[in-house]
């Protein structure tokens, strides 16, 4: 398994709108490009509000494949509304891991 971190600063007020528009360009690129999916934290902290996203993949090549092909949300609106919430992003992804030992319960 590979794991890939990615994190976004977003406007304030558009929370919501931004974790529906995550929430639907995950289910996305989980049918398009074979993603396991991917869960999504709120980082602590002050100023505008930040988002982790954690997404997992088969392997670290399946995922290459989906960033080469600049894996997007493939729906207009969807895409739209992300863009709209996001204040910033990194260029990069923040983590690239692959999983050595994995003792989630995901009972």
């Amino acid at each position: 398994m590979f794991v890939v971190a990615y994190r976004w600063t977003v406007h304030c007020g558009k929370e919501e709108q931004f974790r529906a528009a995550w929430r639907r360009g995950t289910e996305l690129i989980r049918a398009r490009y074979g993603s396991l999916g991917s869960r999504l934290h709120r980082e602590e902290g002050p100023g505008r509000p930040r988002f982790v996203g954690i997404a997992e993949w088969p392997d670290h090549a399946t995922w290459q494949a989906a960033y080469d092909a600049k894996m997007a949300y493939d729906e207009p609106a969807t895409r739209a509304a992300f863009v709209d919430a996001i204040v910033a992003t990194d260029a990069e992804p923040l983590l690239l891991l692959d999983v050595t030992d994995n003792l989630l319960d995901r009972g």
